[in-house]
């Protein structure tokens, strides 16, 4: 009876708790100190390479600036259909109106000009001119009127005070936003009290729209807007540039209308969304698919000449005794002890047509002085120079797989009667394929990305997409298309890894051991 009493209790530690309470707070510490050694890591990784992808990524798809910047035009064009013939309605022509006069105001027109251009050319300039010109529409008549009317519409500070009734607001939607919008431009960019400073035509225009459709403010004078003067504010435009008056300009705006966009993507590859839907561009606009394809194909014949130049010195240095082994490796590392920019540089002192490489040959009777060979500012030139640049990363992981494999094997071979080719081929080779792996997933993936030996020694038949990338990030400031098309590399990439991984098994990739 007392042995089964003692059975049933838990053991203790040493401390009196019991046993399994004392071994999981043990092992709960033991994580914990884990992940506090790895916590430094783990955040470098997520904020130095998983944000910026995310961030690319999603740049690749963002488009909120249209909405954002003409948000009344936005919603005034849910209900429209463009079918490539018709213009919007003239309510859309008046919000697109107060759209832009507040734009212009907080210059963000120019910005909308730049991303609307990326989708359809002239975009920009259309923009940029109807902004110069914006100021000067005829809509002033519209508060002359109103406050020949009564002149309690001249005063800014009644307009405070009618805006700020919730039922005049509810009676007035198009005249509310117009003057909410107005009132927060002389706040931000002004830095002025709006119920000082005159009132801009876009107010009195919406107010006249407002009383043309019947609205009737509860504490506002009522005026009969019958007898007015009116301007037709899509001849205003017509007026500044006949393209708002071809419907492809509105289609255009209305595509792209949405916080999220394929445009990028469609333009990586060449494509664009027409009034059809997605279509090929014209045939002198296709640059990213050649451009990818060279890419690609040059990443390949890099990492291919890399493995014929590399396969051989790592087998040197496998083979050599250890102290001409060093020598060997040494030279292999003494382009990591120079400037990538003076190693590139150097190649274009050797490669150009009277440089060193030209003028040996020459003169040993290979090429005439006329007939000099253009190794430079084309893919050749780009060729040489990454492969001299990416070789160490072939020949250091064939290296360390081949330091490993026993000598004895090739001898084994050879003793039941094999020839030194079969011997290497049937049993040396097969052994050095995952050092083959390794440095070709190095040099391919370095290749694929690589930006300033294309930009200086390719021309314009050597240049890689990441050149183009540059150009976006840098130049047009077209970072959708440059995310784009840096997603499309990360997908490409990733691809590769999984053929790989099919075809010869992640695992047997080996930097050594």
């Amino acid at each position: 009876m007392t042995d089964d009493q003692d059975a049933s209790k838990p053991v203790l530690a040493a401390d009196g708790t019991p046993l399994k309470q004392s071994l999981n707070r043990a092992l709960r510490r033991q994580k914990l100190r884990a992940l506090a050694l790895i916590a430094p890591l783990l955040l470098f990784i997520l904020v130095s390479f998983v944000a910026p992808i995310g961030d690319m990524l999603f740049r690749s798809v963002e488009n909120s600036i249209v909405m954002e910047t003409i948000p009344r035009t936005v919603r005034a064009m849910r209900n429209w259909e463009p079918d490539g013939e018709t213009l919007p309605p003239d309510e859309i022509y008046a919000a697109f109106y107060t759209d832009f006069v507040l734009a212009e105001e907080n210059k963000l027109h120019t910005r909308l000009g730049s991303r609307l251009n990326y989708e359809a050319s002239g975009m920009s300039s259309l923009f940029r001119s109807t902004g110069r010109s914006i100021s000067k529409f005829d809509t002033t008549i519209y508060g002359t009127q109103f406050t020949e009317a009564d002149a309690a519409y001249g005063d800014p500070a009644m307009w405070a005070t009618w805006m700020a009734e919730k039922d005049n607001r509810k009676a007035l939607p198009l005249t509310a936003s117009a003057y909410e919008g107005w009132a927060e431009m002389i706040e931000d960019v002004k830095d002025a009290d709006p119920a000082t400073k005159k009132l801009s035509p876009i107010v009195y225009t919406a107010l006249y729209n407002d009383f043309a459709s019947g609205a009737v403010a509860p504490s506002m004078p009522a005026v009969d807007v019958s007898g007015f003067e009116t301007v037709s504010l899509r001849e205003q435009f017509g007026a500044v540039k006949a393209d708002w008056l071809d419907p492809t300009t509105w289609t255009v705006i209305k595509t792209f209308a949405g916080p999220l966009t394929d445009g990028y993507f469609l333009n990586a590859v060449d494509m664009l969304r027409g009034p059809d839907g997605i279509e090929a561009r014209p045939e002198s606009q296709r640059i990213y698919l050649r451009l990818l394809w060279r890419t690609i194909v040059l990443s390949v014949t890099i990492t291919a000449t890399c493995i014929m130049l590399g396969y051989p010195v790592a087998w040197l240095m496998a083979n050599l005794p250890n102290r001409s082994a060093n020598v060997l490796m040494i030279l292999v590392l003494l382009p990591f002890w120079t400037s990538l920019l003076v190693r590139t540089s150097a190649w274009k002192v050797l490669l150009q047509e009277q440089g060193v490489i030209n003028d040996l040959l020459v003169w040993i009777g290979l090429v005439g002085d006329l007939d000099r060979l253009q190794l430079i500012q084309n893919a050749t030139g780009t060729t040489i120079a990454m492969t001299h640049i990416l070789l160490p990363f072939m020949v250091l992981p064939l290296y360390s797989v081949m330091k490993t494999i026993p000598p004895s094997y090739l001898r084994a071979a050879k003793s039941l009667g094999a020839n030194d080719w079969t011997a290497f081929w049937r049993v040396y080779f097969p052994q050095s394929l995952p050092g083959i792996g390794a440095g070709s997933i190095l040099v391919f993936i370095l290749s694929i990305g690589y930006y300033i030996t294309p930009e200086l020694v390719g021309g314009t038949k050597g240049v890689f997409i990441s050149n183009r990338i540059a150009y976006h990030i840098s130049s047009s400031l077209n970072w959708g298309l440059a995310a784009a098309l840096g997603s499309i590399l990360l997908v490409i990439v990733l691809i590769l890894y999984w053929v790989y991984d099919r075809l010869v098994g992640i695992d047997n990739v080996k930097l050594g051991g």
